[in-house]
């Protein structure tokens, strides 16, 4: 009986921590730097366009595309598609993106293909592809705006974030309308 009343006493404890007190906390953080809380807006002639820590939905030929999405990018509704590696649904989708991907870019047949750019990331909104995801569609871009390709991948490098911890990434909204400040 004594076991039961510290194990009922312990689970009222964390329970007062995990569901009272850490969700304030975290609320209290996102008042304080609202600029950060709320995906970092980005804007242009007053006008919020996009979010800088928020994926969105681009399929146009002249921009650089994110990574798919499970969520067709609806940020209210986060969440992967949990499905394995080696679940057949799966598979299925990435090989159906990867060929859909080949195709747009003019790539051969089993040209590889940077996996970010076919497998959706475990939010559905991440904003952020690798280095190798944003030169594999480079090509494209210059194509569709007559730019010299050694141009557009010189873009991807300025906009190439290096973490002391973590892979290199590229944030794609900010690639997208550097893109676009592009003579």
């Amino acid at each position: 009986m004594q076991t039961l009343f510290s194990n009922l006493r312990l689970h009222f404890i964390l329970l007062a921590i995990f569901g009272g007190l850490y969700p304030i906390f975290i609320l209290g953080i996102g008042k304080a730097v609202p600029h950060l809380a709320a995906g970092q807006p980005i804007a242009r002639d007053g006008k919020i366009i996009g979010f800088a820590n928020i994926g969105q939905a681009n399929n146009s030929p002249l921009y650089f595309h994110p990574r798919p999405s499970a969520v067709s990018y609806n940020a209210a509704s986060t969440r992967g598609s949990n499905k394995g590696p080696t679940n057949p649904a799966y598979l299925a989708t990435v090989r159906e993106r990867a060929a859909l991907l080949r195709i747009e870019h003019g790539a051969a047949l089993g040209t590889p293909v940077p996996a970010d750019l076919v497998t959706a990331s475990g939010s559905g909104i991440d904003p952020d592809i690798s280095p190798d995801g944003a030169l594999y569609q480079a090509a494209r871009v210059a194509k569709a705006r007559n730019l010299p390709l050694a141009k557009v991948q010189s873009l991807i490098a300025t906009q190439t974030a290096t973490p002391f911890f973590g892979p290199a990434y590229v944030r794609v909204l900010p690639l997208n309308l550097a893109l676009d400040n592009l003579k």
